[in-house]
């Protein structure tokens, strides 16, 4: 395990750092600041900064120069994922889109896909949204019904599609659809690329516990899809979409481990000004959970220096999965240790508002479930890494 940077990613990160501090209003940096604005402008807000950040030439930093990134190593975009998280910068508004689609088109797209979806998804000029789930194929994805039947050079969709992140601002969506009926369960799926804004394509929000509307439902009724629109093979869409999930799965843990830490300390801070922080239960509890977050913090370095080593990390890649959001659950667990029976009232402690601590609270609950589940994760880790039977 290397946990040190080379003289050139060190640069890179005192240049990174420099413009964000000149690009990010402090304003923004206050708790609670992106939650007091309207959806619709806090999108907009978060789309024009990330687009100036491209063309500024900090986004794509690992992506190859000819598709509008940095060509930078894989430390560099260690340093932009820590950089970023400890600036508090505002949140992409295209995750499923840079993080899963864009590697996945480099590596198998046409070169028509490659140049008219990635240059565009990095300066945000179309946000992509992700249909796998649907109301009966959750975590059991293979058991997905959206259906595309074929008419002359289009397919014909129908079907729905639930938990779509930013399923209301996007303008784009991969989606998993089977395309050979009576196929064996794995087969006959094909990855469709959809226009959001065309007919017989219709996207709602979804109210979630802490209020926000992030996911929605997106409908399709006799949608019509050129066949050329088809990332991978057509029918092998499952292939496709074990590539693009690995992306998630694959990154090194260095944001969340950075994000997390900088919880633990507020929730510390909460502890101190409750007194909890004198309960031995509670700072046994602490103590545990800071034991897990410097675990990830290894785990992130030992998978970068794979990485930089060029090893293709395949199906241990779900152990990076399954560490960060147990850790991220276990964590915000102890929020509610500490706050005991206060941690329904939105202010605990006089003057200090909890409300952003509370959603994430709230927010931690799916974390083991979404981008594969936890019972998932350790099924692949016990037969694929450990070479247990089924």
């Amino acid at each position: 395990m290397d946990l040190s940077y080379t003289a050139e990613e060190e640069k890179f990160r005192e240049e990174l750092r420099g413009w964000l501090r000149a690009h990010i209003p402090e304003e923004w940096t206050r708790p609670g600041f992106w939650a007091s604005l309207p959806s619709a402008e806090s999108f907009e807000m978060r789309r024009e900064w990330e687009r100036d950040k491209a063309l500024a030439g900090f986004a794509g930093i690992q992506w190859p120069t000819e598709y509008g990134g940095r060509g930078g190593t894989p430390g560099m975009k260690a340093i932009y994922d820590e950089e970023t998280v400890r600036a508090r910068a505002p949140q992409t508004v295209n995750p499923l889109g840079l993080t899963f689609l864009a590697p996945t088109v480099m590596a198998i797209g046409t070169d028509a896909q490659r140049k008219e979806i990635i240059g565009p998804m990095l300066r945000n000029e179309v946000i992509w949204c992700q249909g796998f789930s649907e109301p009966g194929a959750g975590s059991d994805l293979a058991a997905l019904s959206c259906k595309g039947v074929r008419d002359g050079d289009d397919f014909v969709v129908n079907g729905q599609k639930v938990w779509t992140t930013n399923a209301v601002h996007g303008d784009k969506i991969f989606t998993l659809v089977r395309t050979e009926p009576g196929a064996e369960r794995h087969r006959g799926i094909s990855m469709l690329l959809i226009d959001m804004h065309q007919p017989g394509v219709e996207a709602r929000p979804l109210k979630q516990i802490s209020g926000a509307s992030e996911f929605g439902e997106v409908f399709f009724t006799d949608a019509r899809v050129p066949a050329s629109e088809c990332l991978g093979e057509l029918g092998d869409g499952w292939r496709t979409a074990m590539l693009l999930l690995s992306f998630e799965r694959g990154a090194s843990g260095i944001a969340q481990y950075t994000e997390f830490r900088r919880q633990y300390d507020e929730i510390a801070s909460v502890a101190r000004a409750l007194g909890r922080d004198r309960d031995p239960v509670v700072r046994g509890k602490l103590a545990g959970v800071l034991t897990e977050l410097e675990c990830l913090r290894y785990h992130a370095m030992h998978v970068l220096t794979q990485v930089e080593q060029g090893r293709d990390l395949g199906f241990e890649a779900s152990m990076t999965k399954l560490q960060w959001s147990e850790t991220f659950q276990d964590l915000w667990e102890v929020f509610d240790d500490v706050l005991g029976p206060d941690a329904t009232l939105r202010e605990p402690v006089p003057g200090l508002d909890l409300t952003a601590m509370h959603a994430q609270a709230m927010w931690s609950r799916s974390v083991t479930i979404w981008g594969g589940s936890s019972q998932v994760q350790r099924n692949i880790v016990a037969e694929r890494v450990l070479g247990l039977p089924r």
